[in-house]
């Protein structure tokens, strides 16, 4: 069983000129592959590197930004003219909540006897807001901005 000469599987398929590729294309193809292999191993050390320093304890952001919504809600219930207290009730509970996590979230302050005080002045005001509730919008316009001047007298000492 002999092969025709033209099928053998070792034979180089023969280019349209009869020339064999140019050292110089392969080059230039293997520098390409190089130079595209190069950029994505530079992008993924980049992002493992951003991952890194960005890895942190997202607590502290976080109380801050419930808190922040919630006292929004209350806000914007203000001036819907949404003021019973089935309307805020719901938000002074849930931001009293998180008040209890303020020395938890904050645990380099922890020991702070300023941060001690503004963290109790806060859910002071918030109790007795909570003991006998607003009934209407001007109650809890004096009630916001109670909670508004603990969270600004606090934010003054330590967020420089």
């Amino acid at each position: 069983m002999s092969m025709p000469p033209d099928a053998t599987p070792h034979a180089r398929p023969a280019s349209t000129t009869g020339k064999p590729p140019s050292s110089a294309a392969r080059y230039l193809f293997v520098f390409l592959l190089g130079l595209v292999l190069g950029v994505v191993a530079v992008v993924m050390l980049l992002r493992t590197l951003e991952a890194r320093k960005t890895w942190q304890d997202h607590y502290p952001e976080a109380a801050m930004h419930l808190l922040s919504a919630h006292s929004a809600q209350l806000r914007d219930a203000l001036q819907a003219n949404r003021c019973a207290p089935t309307d805020v009730l719901p938000h002074l509970q849930a931001m009293r909540m998180l008040g209890n996590d303020l020395e938890p979230a904050f645990a380099d302050l922890r020991d702070d006897t300023r941060f001690a005080d503004h963290a109790g002045k806060f859910r002071g005001a918030i109790d007795s807001a909570l003991a006998s509730p607003p009934m209407n919008c001007a109650g809890l316009k004096a009630t916001t901005d109670a909670i508004g001047e603990d969270c600004k007298a606090c934010h003054r000492d330590f967020r420089g």
